[in-house]
């Protein structure tokens, strides 16, 4: 069987694909970009279809043309937590956001992919990793217009999602990659596109409800009649019974009365901290598939570009090297969780925080947050409190003051993880070390809410 050779393989058709492909091939690699779906279909992915803007994407592709052919509301200036026991939370956000159609979103980002000499080939589904002597990842084999088809490459990007077949198949035996994974770390996402009669109240607002068990719900405008709704929640969960909830929810609701289904449909994502290391000899991994993914917020798009331009930009200079090696990638690693990787290793903190917990005192203490303090620490880790709220905060939160304590105790130790993940190695050679120290905080953290480690 003949292999096709490239330069760069890129695996998956999604937002870490799609930069990837497009970052390499504009560097001048010979790129081909995999994809399952049909042209037709490619793009069509399970989001919540909420993003800061444009201002957090890699500059590769044509930024105003994405934003004008695919951000559907650009007017998003607040967020809302809904509290089913008292006053809903009303923060406005420090910069404007905006809801965009995430299908075409996806068609445009791999146009522009292609534009810039990306070869696509759709329909293309990855069965297996190839590797030689030494454990280098040497490319794919997958099957395409009926007929196995192996792909050689220098560097494979695995841009394939959470649970990713690349990593299944990889024996990264003598490696770095991080292998901690498990199926009790990810979450699984269903969302419904509903049109509705008039136009909703709350076309300026990403709206959030807690759903009965640890998750929530949310309803984010691309229009103002065109209302994404859906709900994430651990895989741990019954996926039905949590669905029934959001359907009740919608009847509840006036504004949904009368309104019509135009697409359902569910995706898996990581609620983890982003992998200690997604770097072998060959192979990195970006985006969804590495956990580059906010553990709180579900939000993954921002993550998965920024990673995946990184990740070409590093697979470039190493192929012009001559050396792919796990060292020579590394830099990679560093360029992640120097940024926004630390934010998601130390929000996760505070997942693990709420899973100790019952959702009703966690309403009842999120209830008693000020706003934009909850909102920085779902999103940065941190927050900061003057003391005049301190004291409020106390006074609200009478007859929580354990799991306040404890809420305050969880902070500190995000402060120490992000201070650790600035302190990345520089190369492997002190990988050992940072585990260890990032572990003891982990272990202290596990003790004071007495919960089982989730790594």
């Amino acid at each position: 069987m003949p292999a096709e050779a490239y330069d760069m393989v890129v695996v998956g058709g999604g937002t870490a694909g799609a930069f990837a492909a497009a970052t390499a091939a504009s560097e001048g690699l010979d790129v081909v970009l995999l994809e399952r779906k049909s042209e037709e279909e490619a793009g069509h992915i399970a989001c919540g279809d909420a993003i800061k803007g444009t201002s957090t994407f890699p500059d590769v592709i044509d930024l105003d043309y994405l934003k004008d052919e695919s951000f559907t509301n650009q007017n998003i200036t607040r967020a809302v937590f809904e509290n089913p026991r008292g006053e809903d939370l009303d923060v406005p956000f420090r910069g404007a956001g905006a809801v965009v159609d995430r299908k075409r979103y996806g068609e445009i980002i791999l146009e522009e992919a292609e534009r810039l000499g990306t070869e696509m080939h759709f329909e293309t589904v990855v069965q297996d990793v190839t590797q030689d002597d030494d454990g280098r990842v040497t490319g794919v084999r997958a099957k395409r217009n009926g007929s196995v088809v192996e792909y050689e490459a220098e560097v494979t990007i695995d841009g394939a999602g959470a649970l990713s077949i690349l990593q299944d198949k990889t024996d990264f035996s003598g490696t770095t990659f991080d292998t901690n994974v498990s199926y009790s770390q990810f979450c699984s996402a269903y969302r419904e596109v509903i049109d509705v009669p008039e136009p909703v109240e709350y076309e300026d607002a990403i709206v959030f409800k807690p759903a009965a068990e640890l998750g929530y719900l949310w309803y984010f405008p691309r229009t103002a009649t065109e209302i994404n709704v859906g709900l994430g929640f651990q895989m741990t969960e019954d996926p039905m019974k949590l669905v029934d909830e959001l359907k009740r929810d919608l009847r509840n609701r006036p504004e949904f009365q009368g309104g019509t289904v135009k697409n359902k449909l569910g995706a898996a994502l990581p609620t983890r901290r982003p992998y200690d290391s997604a770097v072998a000899p060959g192979f990195i991994a970006a985006g969804d598939s590495a956990g580059h993914v906010n553990p709180t917020t579900g939000g993954g798009i921002p993550g998965a570009a920024q990673s995946a331009h990184w990740a070409a930009k590093h697979a470039v200079n190493a192929i012009s090297d001559g050396d792919v090696s796990e060292a020579n990638l590394w830099e990679y690693n560093r360029d992640v969780m120097t940024d926004f990787g630390k934010r998601f290793a130390a929000v996760d903190l505070y997942n693990i925080w709420g899973m100790a917990h019952e959702m009703d005192e966690l309403v009842e203490i999120v209830s008693s947050l000020p706003g934009q303090q909850l909102l920085d620490s779902l999103s940065k880790g941190s927050s900061k409190m003057s003391f005049g709220l301190q004291l409020q905060t106390l006074v609200k939160t009478f007859g929580h003051w354990d799991a306040l304590y404890e809420l305050y105790s969880v902070r500190k130790r995000a402060q120490e993880i992000t201070r650790l993940y600035n302190a990345y190695p520089s190369s492997p050679r002190g990988f050992e070390g940072w585990q260890r120290s990032r572990d003891a905080v982990m272990d202290d953290l596990y003790e004071l809410v007495g919960t089982d480690p989730k790594y």
